[in-house]
């Protein structure tokens, strides 16, 4: 009876969570698209861009990110895998680098990949306001947004999501 009764409530809250992530007007995302070079995070619904995000990247934008420490952000096809309220940058959602491509990669070269990237929001503190960080590639290889975005995304994009990052 026990086993029958956590199953009911197993069950609700995941059709709680999964109603909760359920972006506007029914639509659901597929997928986040980033596209450096343009300095756009898409949230993908049906093929096509559904709402579109100004980002910052690491500190040197241009290329994949290669091993630990080179300040890029990665590219290539990973999954949003958990996320966390952040002390530092608001909240934050993990990105699943290193892929299976980079770890190779990484092994081939004999260097670490690094890790830890994630798509989070900025400092907001009297010393670093928020708005100092808009518009600069200040990061050291994750996707950073305005708080107010980063809320909007947090609510939209459950885990396990599909991000592809592009040049």
């Amino acid at each position: 009876m026990r086993w029958l009764l956590a199953l009911f409530f197993l069950s609700f809250v995941t059709v709680s969570q999964a109603t909760a992530m359920e972006p506007m007007n029914g639509k659901v995302i597929e997928k986040i698209l980033v596209l450096k070079s343009a300095h756009q995070l898409q949230l993908i619904n049906d093929g096509k861009p559904f709402k579109t995000y100004r980002i910052s990247l690491g500190k040197r934008p241009q290329g994949p990110k290669l091993m630990e420490g080179d300040k890029r952000t990665p590219e290539g096809f990973y999954w949003i895998d958990w996320r966390k309220v952040s002390d530092r940058f608001n909240l934050a959602m993990h990105i699943s680098y290193p892929n299976i491509s980079d770890s190779a990669r990484s092994r081939r070269e004999g260097v670490d990949p690094g890790g830890m990237i994630m798509i989070h929001g900025t400092p907001d503190t009297e010393e670093n306001p928020e708005h100092l960080f808009h518009t600069l590639d200040w990061t050291d290889g994750c996707i950073a947004m305005r708080n107010m975005d980063m809320r909007e995304i947090w609510n939209l994009v459950p885990d396990g999501t599909m991000i592809e990052i592009r040049p």
